[in-house]
């Protein structure tokens, strides 16, 4: 056993020159095949699946949870707000479509950091995804937890302040968010298949139930509501896109199902575009719709504020009961779908050794990492159960930003380095648009408050000393000597390429 360490310690790669070792696309493309127990991902999605993925982690987030808490900063011009998160996300998904197209595997942005820049930004990028997906998730369902108990005040059953907030937020242990996250768990833990079906009727839902709130607040719409458009000047406009930009992270879900698309260099950048015009175009109308409404006073302190505009609007509790009880689906898409993505992620990165291979183990009964699944779905539910919302969307948002910043730069870096790969599709306007996206997100970051960049300054540290103390040590990309990693990124100018027989690293 000693000597295998010994062995291992000396043929290690010089810190600098592992930290930079990119990982050859034809080598991830095989890997992805099959994990390291022999078993692989079943490829059953098409271009709408995908889309609903993409769409089911993104439509509701802002809109249901986070638009509460923004309007008060932004006031009228909250509409604003989703158009600049949006065309920065617009931005980004365009790079991520093309990304998905060459790389299409279920590492996201992680596996694209990895292909272009290096495993030492490979591993920041993924640390940041940990923190964009599994926080997002604790968010939302902490969302979902203020809709549960709409739906409960309908019928005078409201729970107690102790299980209804976390603590600081007047309670002990937010209850109904803990549950949504341990029911979205069971359902994936189940199967990709199953989740997929369930997610996309859902969708269906909340995108109907959306457009009959804007058809009912249209009915009390007064224009003076937008009079003054901007009372916090453009710092509140841009401090709410900042933080709204939360809303839009749900796009790159569906490159994290890379690897359980039909076709997925054609589908997966379709369906990311087409979920992001979709998602767009909602989030404003119902943005202009709310306070249109009622006045950007009335928002402040708001939870659930949709519902309550449907109830003062209608006078009728059941109209409200029903949009409540639909939101919550709603918001439960949310939570499926995103911890879906994270879930994959974490597969993609134990699949590299970065992380414990646990998280990468597939059951031959539900052909999904089931483990990871329980685990990642535990940890997450603790975490909605007792952080607030507020501190979790914002440190969500910074981890967003900087990882889709990383994607932007990496479709830069692989047109100069590689510019004969064969690409599904484009980022119109190169390199204008990747290079715009990428500075968008370092604005937005800049915007954020110094309280999130210490959180986030925190979770880098801590990420950087498990790559130290864990990553460094089990990278499988590490293990490959010099001449095998050099044909492989040869290989990589004939996208074709069949990998080497014995090259796949151990």
């Amino acid at each position: 056993m000693s000597s295998s360490l010994d062995e291992q310690a000396r043929s290690r790669l010089p810190f600098g020159a592992q930290l930079l070792r990119r990982k050859p696309i034809g080598l991830t493309l095989a890997q992805a095949e099959a994990t390291s127990d022999g078993r692989s991902l079943h490829r059953s999605f098409g271009v709408l699946q995908l889309t609903m993925i993409s769409v089911g982690a993104t439509l509701g987030t802002g809109i249901l949870v986070v638009l509460g808490e923004t309007v008060p900063e932004a006031g009228p011009a909250i509409w604003i707000s989703f158009v600049i998160a949006g065309v920065a996300a617009l931005l980004s998904a365009f790079s991520y479509a093309e990304m998905a197209g060459l790389v299409p595997v279920a590492g996201s942005s992680y596996s694209y950091t990895y292909a272009t820049m290096g495993e030492g930004l490979a591993w920041v990028c993924g640390w940041c995804l940990v923190l964009e997906y599994a926080v997002s998730v604790a968010a939302v369902a902490v969302g979902a937890g203020q809709y549960v108990n709409e739906t409960l005040d309908s019928f005078g059953l409201g729970l107690p302040e102790a299980v209804a907030n976390p603590p600081g937020a007047g309670g002990v242990v937010n209850v109904p968010a803990a549950l949504v996250v341990l029911l979205a768990t069971a359902l994936l833990a189940r199967g990709a298949r199953e989740s997929a079906r369930v997610n996309t009727i859902i969708v269906v839902l909340k995108i109907a139930i959306l457009v009959f709130f804007c058809a009912v607040a249209f009915t009390a719409f007064k224009a003076g509501n937008f009079a003054p458009l901007a009372p916090m000047g453009a710092a509140g406009v841009s401090a709410a896109a900042s933080t709204v930009f939360f809303s839009y992270i749900g796009f790159d879900a569906a490159s994290t199902a890379g690897e359980e698309a039909r076709d997925p260099k054609r589908d997966l950048p379709r369906s990311i575009l087409l979920s992001m015009i979709i998602v767009t175009v909602l989030y404003v109308a119902v943005a202009v719709a709310a306070v249109g409404a009622r006045e950007w006073h009335w928002f402040d302190g708001r939870e659930a504020p949709l519902v309550q505009i449907m109830r003062e609007i209608t006078g009728a509790s059941w109209v409200a009961f029903i949009f409540a009880v639909t939101s919550v689906l709603a918001i439960f898409s949310v939570v499926l779908t995103v911890l879906f993505g994270q879930i994959r992620i974490l597969l993609s990165m134990s699949r590299d050794g970065l992380v414990p291979r646990v998280f990468g183990v597939i059951s031959p009964q539900t052909a999904t990492p089931v483990r990871s699944t329980l685990i990642v779905g535990g940890v997450v539910a603790v975490t909605a159960g007792l952080i607030p919302l507020g501190e979790l969307a914002d440190a969500t948002s910074i981890g967003t930003l900087f990882a889709f910043a990383l994607v932007n730069v990496a479709v830069i870096y692989l047109r100069v380095r590689n510019p004969k790969l064969s690409r599904a599709f484009t980022v119109p306007l190169y390199p204008l648009l990747p290079a715009a996206g990428a500075l968008i997100c370092l604005y937005l970051m800049a915007n954020l408050s110094s309280s999130t960049w210490i959180v986030f300054g925190v979770w880098m540290a801590v990420g950087i000393a498990v790559y130290l103390g864990y990553g460094r040590r089990h990278s499988r990309l590490a293990t490959l000597d010099q001449a095998t990693y050099e044909r492989h990124l040869e290989d990589d100018l004939d996208p074709d390429h069949p990998l080497r027989e014995g090259d796949t690293p151990r």
